[in-house]
């Protein structure tokens, strides 16, 4: 490829709506006009773009999805061993039967498992056998869980029902009006909201899906009182750890939690960087699959499961996931002194292994964007989110928070003129939903 990052995007953008397939790979997100837009190379936390320059990268390491690192050799190595025994074929694939069994070992209230390739299609079949299982229609949900139309239905009675979920800005254009309020958002760690919808619709609600954590931790009897709410109604309560997990433990996050879910959807980082996603329930919930129609074919392909194999073995026999948290703690700590060193307020959400970095100042997007231009000077891609990779090493994560030592000082410089955006060598990021062209 001959062309620069920019210069194919601006390309892409006149030939695939959107410019790219997936929202949150957007340049615009990161640093409108600057940003290197595409790769051709990827290995541990490191990207080579078009033009042969590298970056570490703290952004997103595939949005989430490479916990070991971009093409871990081990992961690789049993992949081609499975694209050389043949990917595809009329007879099923043992591996699946392997991941199923190695995921429900992990899970031991869960009885069986289903797979898809993306953490999208995966929510929705949880919901669709959620539904069956239940007889209802009415989902109450918290956070965000794909694209599909029963989630984005929520906006179909309101604009901004999903605003404060995730994503603010989604507009249910194409979704059947047919499904208002058949969708109803609840907040996270507000136990009284949910307990409001069920008081509203007693008999309707069949499906509570949410986040066991994301992006705060769960007050004291929070999570205790959804389980309690969804047995005492017959509502089916899925948990969606599509991000959240095998990043803070082995498995989902809500095996620390203390509460279990009657269905439980993983996607991201299972395959690191492969497609794969699983939905995992109870058998009396399960069972509920049969009833209804869940199938694709390229659910039966063998390079995700096989991935996944690959990459729950390694995490078996490696410390991935301490090393992860230790990454992030270790990412936090530098922030903070920085920020305290140079008088910028700042807050830090998330857990260690998905870190949120906040600056509360006025126009904060713009010094969002100040801060990601000038760390991709000096060889780093860099978002609000750092998603930590067992890839890093102390001393990435030393050069990285040295190399921001000056950027925050141009930060305090920056906010100091009232005017960040004069420092900007083009736009201000897009945080949400927005119509690119």
């Amino acid at each position: 490829m001959t062309m620069k990052g920019q210069e194919l995007y601006q390309k892409a953008k006149q030939l695939i709506p959107g410019g790219t397939q997936l929202l949150s790979k957007r340049p615009e997100r990161f640093l409108p006009d600057l940003w290197p837009a595409y790769y051709q190379r990827a290995k541990g936390c490191e990207v080579w773009d078009l033009e042969g320059k590298r970056y570490y990268d703290f952004a997103q390491m595939g949005v989430g999805t490479c916990v070991l690192g971009y093409a871990d050799d081990d992961v690789n190595a049993a992949v081609m061993e499975a694209i050389q025994a043949g990917s595809m074929s009329s007879l099923n694939c043992y591996e699946e039967v392997e991941l199923a069994e190695t995921l429900l070992e992990l899970h031991p209230w869960a009885d069986m498992a289903r797979f898809a390739r993306t953490g999208g299609e995966a929510c929705a079949i949880a919901v669709r056998i959620g539904r069956a299982a239940s007889g209802r229609s009415k989902v109450a949900f918290c956070g965000y869980h794909g694209w599909h139309d029963w989630y984005l239905s929520a906006n179909l009675g309101n604009s901004s029902n999903l605003d404060g979920q995730l994503l603010p800005g989604l507009e249910p254009v194409g979704v059947p009006r047919e499904l208002r309020e058949t969708a109803l958002p609840f907040h996270y760690n507000r136990l009284e909201e949910l307990a409001g919808l069920v008081q509203a619709s007693p008999e309707e609600i069949g499906v509570i899906f949410m986040e066991p954590l994301r992006g705060t931790a769960p007050e004291p009897g929070f999570l205790e009182g959804v389980r309690e709410i969804a047995s005492r109604i017959g509502a089916v309560l899925i948990f969606d750890e599509v991000t959240s997990g095998f990043r803070m433990n082995l498995g989902g996050i809500h095996l620390t939690l203390g509460v279990e879910p009657d269905i439980a959807v993983l996607g991201k980082a299972l395959g690191n960087g492969f497609p794969i996603a699983a939905v995992l329930g109870r058998r009396e919930v399960m069972d509920h699959a049969q009833r209804t129609f869940i199938s694709s074919t390229f659910w039966t392909e063998r390079i995700g499961f096989t991935a996944a194999l690959a990459t729950i073995r390694k995490m078996q026999t490696h410390p991935v996931q301490p090393e992860m948290v230790r990454f992030g703690e270790k990412i936090n700590a530098g922030w903070r002194e920085l920020a305290q060193k140079h008088g910028i307020p700042i807050e830090i959400h998330g857990i260690p292994p998905l870190t949120h970095l906040v600056f509360q100042v006025d126009d904060a997007q713009a010094v969002q964007t100040l801060y990601a231009q000038e760390m991709l000077a000096r060889g780093y891609l860099l978002g609000a989110a750092v998603y930590t990779t067992y890839a890093y090493t102390d001393e990435i994560i030393a050069n990285f928070l040295q190399d921001s030592g000056p950027v925050f000082g141009k930060i305090k410089e920056a906010i100091g003129t009232a005017n960040v955006r004069q420092y900007l060598q083009g736009e201000v990021l897009c945080a949400g939903f927005k119509r690119l062209t």
